[in-house]
């Protein structure tokens, strides 16, 4: 079903078209009405939630995690027979078949490929943007970001260490502070524990060209979620999204930040053994952490599909406090239109009374 997205009768009209003037460049960019996207959760991004966001006037974005080339095809196809609005398709940079899930993309005009985990190669973004494609790519470093945009990237998408999954290690505020003011030539994406409006509208006052959201979609109503797994999100408070230790500082381990449960203390114990057979030469380096992929892919699933939220894995961003409900999409998508809008509307009668 497919209604009009945001809707913004009553709300201030100065404000809104201030919005709308603010994020311009990532609606355009993006094609859609808002320039708010959804996060790439894995067993959570798939053609329910990426059609409802993109319905909503959002732009979605279907994880494509460790799906081969076939399950693809039929997700991007199952969300495109579900929304003629656009959406993204967030592929993982070591993919082993990262060629053919980009023909994929390509194939079914996908026009926007977001390339995740790790800093993609030259190729790859060129094989892309030949195909048609627009690449948007993740930045958790000024350094990077310029490297990216020479490499080709159309979009950036900075994300801090407050957001859920796989986390770099600096917050959103400094992130935005030494990357905005400088970054012009393409459009960047904030990330990492939004869950307000306001909040987003003071990036984009920045120099953000819109947001991305994952842990207030995972706990949508349209997400296919495990009903413990949402119902987790409603009784967390941010404090217990938590990232992983590394214990190894010779085996780098991507922190991983998670809601605090017995899955946890199992990575731990798990991560120590791979690094020993590691270290015993059992493994190549690539297999030690393609192994600890695994791990987490396996221990998600189990919380997303199963809804066994005390062992798997109920990754979640520290923005999960300010979930109170299991809310519809298009709701939570005007809740934040409306908190910009209405930040913008106190604003101007401060400055009136001032």
């Amino acid at each position: 079903m497919q209604h009009n997205a945001v809707d913004v009768t009553d709300l201030d009209k100065d404000a809104q078209s201030e919005l709308a003037s603010l994020w311009s460049r990532g609606t355009e960019f993006l094609g859609s009405e808002v320039a708010i996207l959804g996060g790439a959760m894995s067993w959570v991004s798939e053609r329910n939630l990426v059609s409802a966001i993109s319905n909503a006037g959002g732009f979605g974005v279907i994880a494509c995690g460790a799906m081969d080339p076939a399950l693809l095809e039929a997700e991007i196809a199952g969300t495109q027979a579900m929304t003629t609005k656009p959406f993204g398709v967030n592929l993982i940079t070591m993919h082993p078949q990262l060629n053919e899930l980009i023909d994929v993309c390509l194939k079914l005009h996908v026009k926007h490929i977001v390339l995740a985990g790790g800093v993609p190669s030259g190729a790859a973004i060129k094989k892309i943007k030949d195909g048609g494609a627009q690449v948007v790519a993740f930045a958790p470093a000024l350094v990077l970001a310029k490297r990216l945009i020479k490499m080709g990237a159309d979009a950036i998408v900075i994300e801090g260490a407050e957001a859920g999954g796989h986390v770099g290690p600096v917050s959103l505020t400094v992130l935005a502070q030494e990357i905005l003011p400088v970054i012009r030539e393409v459009p960047v994406f904030i990330a990492g524990g939004l869950g307000r409006g306001d909040a987003i509208l003071s990036y984009l006052e920045m120099g953000a060209s819109g947001a991305q959201l994952g842990t207030v979609f995972a706990a949508s109503v349209e997400s296919q979620a495990h009903e413990n797994f949402k119902k987790a999100f409603v009784r967390a408070a941010a404090r217990d999204a938590i990232t992983t230790v590394q214990i190894d500082d010779s085996f780098p381990v991507i922190p991983v930040r998670a809601l605090a449960n017995q899955g946890t203390k199992e990575f731990m114990k798990h991560q120590a053994a791979i690094i020993q057979k590691y270290q015993r030469q059992e493994v190549s380096k690539e297999e030690a952490q393609l192994d600890i992929e695994h791990f987490w892919a396996g221990a998600l699933r189990r919380a997303v599909k199963d809804g066994d939220i005390e062992n798997g894995s109920v990754m979640a961003g520290q923005s999960v406090g300010m979930v109170k409900e299991i809310l519809p999409v298009e709701t939570i998508i005007h809740t934040l239109v409306k908190q910009a809008v209405d930040a913008l509307v106190v604003r101007r009668q401060r400055i009136k009374h001032s």
